[in-house]
C-alpha cells in the first residue's frame, strides 16, 4: 500500500496507538514520560486553547481526553488532550492526491530510473517535498509519506514494478538514498521537511498470480539472495538515506509474517542504525490472524508485531485489540512505550508541535510553490531523460519537421492524459497528451483510437485507424500497458502486448506510406520481438508512464529537439519466461531443474532487450583514462577458502579498512554523432572466481554526462570494492572474491586483480 500519514493539527482522524493511553497503564519508560509531558504541558494550548492543561502522571485517571469523530469510519474515539491525531491520509509517489489540480504529475519512478541520473532523482524528491510541504502549510496535506517503493523488480509480471527503480539492487539502493535525502531535507537525525518511508520490507514483489496472493504468500528466500538482492536497498535507505520510517510487508518471509520478523526489524534498528517508526502495510496485522492463520487470535497478532518491533498499524487492529492483549497478559506495556516513543520522535522532528505551520522553519512554502514553472520544467526534463530508444533502423528518427506535412497518431492512449501517470498519481497541473504534443509540431495531426481501450479485445476501430494511417506522411502507434494490466493487487500472466494490439500494429504497418514509429507505454517489460524484427516498424521507443509533460517530451524526442539517452532499468524477457513460476523467489539459475534465474545478474536465457540497453541519435565510445590494475589486501586478516581453481575470497568483515581500498575509474566519453546529447555511462564488473552463486555480472557505477557533437567529456566513477565488487556466499556472508575482476563499459574491458 502506498499511503502516507496525515499530520495536521486540524485533523480529526484516529491516532491508533495514542488512543489507548486513557485506558492503559501509564508509560514506564524514563524517556517516554518526559516526552509526553513536554508535549501536553507546554504545547497543548496551541491546539486546544479552550481546555486547561492536564499534566501526564502515573495515574491514568488524570489523563483527560475528549471525543472526536473519525471521518473515515464515522465512529467516535478518544484523543489525548494536547496531542493532534496522526493518521493515514495520502498516497505519495507524486506529491499529493486532491480533487482538483494541485501538483505536478512527474513520470512514474521506473521511467525516472531509466535516466540513470542521481542528480535528477534527488531534484525530483525535493520538488515533491516542496509541493507537499506547501500543501501542508495551507492545510491540504500531511507530512509523512510512504515512499519510496524500493523492492527489487524481480519478476517482469509484477504489477507494481512500475513504482520501483528497477531490477538491480545497487541501482535501487542508490535511488533510495537520493530520494530520501531529497525528500526529508538531507538531515542526519535533526528536523525534517517531510518523513520518507522505505517499503515494503522485505522480499515483497508478488500481488496476485494464479493461486498466490500477497496477503498469504510465503516468500522462501535463501540467505544468499536475502543478503545481496532483497536487503541492500533497505540497508542503504536506512543507513545512508536516514529514512525515518520503515514499512513491513504483507507477505511471510520463510514462514513468518514480515511484520512479526523480530530479527529483521531488529537488524534495521540495531545493525543499520534506524531511528524512526515502523509501520505495517494496510491491514497487514489483521491478515496475520485472519488470512495467514499464523496467530491464533487477534490479540496474539497484535502482541506478535509489537514485540517484534512494529510501532504503528495502518488499519484498526491495534486500536481494537491492543487493550485486550494487555488485559490477557499477552503484551507488556513496555512495547507500547517503545512504539509511542518512536512515533513521537518523528513527529517532533517534523515540527508537528511547533505551532502554526506557516511560522515554522518550512513555513515559507505556500500555494505559490505548487504547480510552478520550475517544477513543470523538471517534470519535462525527467520525462525526456527517461525515454528509451530501442530501435531506429537506418536512422529513421529524428523526423524532419519540414518533410512531415501530415501525421497520424493511433492508439487508445494517444489522447488520454490519465494514463500518463501510472498508479498512485494525483490531479495534474496541466497535462498534455501525446496527441497534443505531436500536434504542436505538425498541425495536420490526425487521431484514431484503433482499439476501444488498452486491453483491446475487439477490432472495432481498426478500419478507421487504417484509413487514417494511409493518408499520413508519418505514423505513430501508441501501444503497451495501463492499470488494467498492471497495478497493485494485480500481476500479469503474459509479457505480450494486450489483446489485439499486435494485430493493430501489423495492420497499420502494412498500409503506411513509410515505416511506422511504435511507442510503448507501461512499466512492465514487453515481448515485442515481432516489432524488433519487422522492417515496416522503423523505430521503437519505451516511454513508460511519462507524467503530465509526456506529450511534449515524446514530441521533442521524435523531432530531434532532444537526443534520447535513457537505458532500460529492467531486462525485457521473451514470452517463454512466463513458464517460470512467479512464486519461485530464487535469483540464481539452476540448470538441473531448468530454472533460468532472474534479472541480468543471474538470468541465463534469451532476452528481447537487456538491462541497460538504450540507443541514441549519436554514437558513443569510451576510453578508460585511469583505473588500478591491482589491489592488495596485505594489511587485512584473511580467512582463506580454497576453490577448485585456487582462487580465494575475503569476508568483508575481515578487511581491516574498506576505506583504503576505494578508487575511481576515470572515463573519457566521446560523442561521435551529429547531435549534442546526454549519455548514461554504466559500469559493470564480473569476477572470474569459482564461487557458488557468483553473479554473471553486476552494476557497480553509473553517471549521466552531457556531450557536444563530436566532442568528449570526462567523468569519475567512484568504486568501493567492499560494496561494489563483493557478493554474498551461500551462508549469507558478504565476501570479496580475490583474483581477476573484469570492469566492463559496453565492449571495453579493464582487468583488475585483487590479491591478499
Amino acid at each position: 500500500m502506498a499511503s502516507s500519514l496525515h499530520l495536521h493539527p486540524s485533523s480529526s482522524s484516529p491516532l491508533p496507538l495514542l488512543l489507548l493511553l486513557p485506558t492503559l497503564p501509564m508509560p514506564s519508560s524514563p524517556l517516554l514520560l518526559p516526552l509526553l509531558q513536554h508535549i501536553t504541558l507546554h504545547l497543548h494550548s496551541r491546539y486546544f486553547p479552550d481546555l486547561p492543561p492536564h499534566p501526564l502522571r502515573e495515574d491514568p485517571a488524570t489523563l483527560q481526553h475528549r471525543r472526536c469523530r473519525s471521518p473515515s469510519r464515522h465512529t467516535t474515539i478518544p484523543m489525548v488532550v494536547g496531542i493532534p491525531p496522526w493518521s493515514r491520509h495520502q498516497r505519495p509517489r507524486r506529491p499529493l492526491q486532491r480533487q482538483r489540480p494541485c501538483c505536478h504529475r512527474l513520470p512514474q519512478v521506473l521511467l525516472s530510473a531509466a535516466a540513470f541520473n542521481r542528480t535528477l532523482w534527488r531534484a525530483i524528491a525535493t520538488a515533491i517535498a516542496v509541493e507537499a510541504r506547501a500543501m501542508y502549510n495551507i492545510r491540504q496535506a500531511g507530512l509523512t509519506f510512504w515512499a519510496p517503493n524500493i523492492n527489487v523488480f524481480r519478476d517482469p509480471r509484477w504489477g507494481r514494478g512500475q513504482e520501483t527503480p528497477g531490477e538491480d539492487p545497487f541501482m535501487v539502493s542508490t535511488y533510495a538514498v537520493d530520494y530520501v535525502r531529497g525528500f526529508q531535507g538531507d538531515v542526519d537525525g535533526g528536523s525534517m521537511m517531510l518523513s520518507a518511508c522505505c517499503k515494503h520490507y522485505t522480499a515483497y514483489d508478488l500481488e496476485k498470480w494464479h493461486k498466490f496472493a500477497r496477503y498469504t504468500f510465503n516468500a522462501k528466500v535463501t540467505k544468499q539472495d536475502m543478503e545481496d538482492t532483497f536487503q541492500p536497498p533497505f540497508r542503504s535507505c536506512i543507513k545512508d538515506g536516514k529514512a525515518s520510517c520503515l514499512m513491513c510487508s504483507y507477505n511471510q518471509v520463510n514462514g513468518i509474517p514480515a511484520c512479526a520478523r523480530g530479527d529483521l526489524l531488529e537488524k534495521a534498528r540495531g545493525e543499520w542504525g534506524f531511528k524512526g517508526y515502523i509501520t505495517s502495510d494496510c491491514d497487514a496485522v489483521a491478515i496475520i490472524h485472519e488470512d495467514q492463520k499464523y496467530a491464533p487470535t487477534a490479540e496474539d497478532a497484535v502482541a506478535e508485531v509489537l514485540k517484534a518491533g512494529m510501532d504503528i498499524n495502518c488499519g484498526t487492529y491495534l486500536l481494537r485489540h491492543t487493550k485486550s492483549a494487555v488485559k490477557k497478559g499477552k503484551l507488556e506495556k513496555k512495547y507500547i512505550d517503545r512504539a509511542l516513543f518512536n512515533l513521537f520522535s518523528v513527529q517532533l522532528r517534523l515540527g508537528l508541535f511547533d505551532g502554526v505551520p506557516k511560522k515554522q522553519r518550512f513555513g515559507r512554502f505556500g500555494a505559490d510553490d505548487v504547480c510552478t514553472k520550475e517544477h513543470r520544467e523538471l517534470a519535462l526534463e525527467a520525462a525526456r531523460q527517461g525515454i528509451v530508444l530501442l530501435k531506429n533502423d537506418k536512422n529513421f528518427l529524428p523526423l524532419q519537421k519540414s518533410k512531415v506535412k501530415s501525421l497520424a497518431i493511433i492508439g487508445p492512449a494517444a489522447d488520454d492524459t490519465d494514463i500518463l501517470g501510472g498508479d498512485y498519481t494525483g490531479f495534474a497541473c496541466n497535462p498534455k497528451s501525446l496527441y497534443k504534443g505531436l500536434q504542436a509540431y505538425v498541425e495536420t495531426t490526425t487521431l484514431a483510437s484503433g482499439c476501444l481501450d488498452v486491453p483491446c479485445y475487439s477490432t472495432t476501430g481498426f478500419k478507421e485507424a487504417v484509413r487514417v494511417a494511409q493518408e499520413a506522411d508519418a505514423v505513430v502507434v501508441v501501444a503497451g500497458l495501463n492499470l488494467t494490466e498492471e497495478t497493485e493487487d494485480h500481476d500479469r500472466t503474459s509479457l505480450l502486448l494486450p489483446g489485439k494490439q499486435m494485430h493493430l500494429i501489423k495492420a497499420i504497418a502494412h498500409v503506411s506510406k513509410n515505416p511506422l514509429i511504435l511507442l510503448l507505454m507501461g512499466g512492465g517489460p514487453l515481448d515485442v520481438s515481432f516489432a524488433k524484427r519487422d522492417p515496416k516498424i522503423a523505430s521503437v521507443l519505451w516511454i513508460g508512464y511519462p507524467g503530465e509533460t509526456g506529450g511534449q517530451a515524446v514530441a521533442e524526442v521524435l523531432f530531434g529537439d532532444f537526443n534520447p539517452g535513457g537505458r532500460l532499468p529492467v531486462t525485457w524477457y521473451p514470452e517463454s519466461f512466463t513458464d517460470v513460476p512467479m512464486n519461485n523467489m530464487n535469483m540464481r539459475a539452476d540448470p538441473s531443474r531448468g530454472y533460468p534465474g532472474r534479472t541480468y545478474r543471474f538470468y541465463t536465457g534469451k532476452v528481447v532487450y537487456p538491462f541497460g540497453y538504450g540507443l541514441s541519435y549519436s554514437k558513443y565510445s569510451y576510453k578508460i583514462k585511469s583505473a588500478p590494475h591491482r589491489i592488495s589486501l596485505l594489511e587485512s586478516t584473511v580467512r582463506r577458502m580454497a576453490t577448485e581453481d585456487g582462487l580465494d575470497y575475503m569476508p568483508i568483515d575481515k578487511i581491516s579498512s574498506c576505506e583504503a581500498l576505494k578508487f575511481a575509474v576515470k572515463v573519457s566519453v566521446v560523442n561521435n554523432g551529429p547531435m549534442d546529447g546526454d549519455h548514461s555511462v554504466i559500469l559493470f564488473s564480473r569476477s572470474l572466481a569459482n564461487i557458488t552463486g557468483l553473479p554473471r555480472k553486476q552494476l557497480i557505477g553509473f553517471e549521466r554526462v552531457h556531450t557536444i557533437a563530436n566532442g568528449d567529456a570526462e567523468i569519475d566513477i567512484p568504486i568501493d570494492p567492499c560494496k561494489h565488487l563483493s557478493m554474498a556466499n551461500e551462508q549469507g556472508e558478504r565476501v570479496l572474491p580475490l583474483g581477476v575482476h573484469v570492469l566492463e563499459l559496453e565492449e571495453l574491458e579493464h582487468v583488475l586483480f585483487i590479491e591478499a
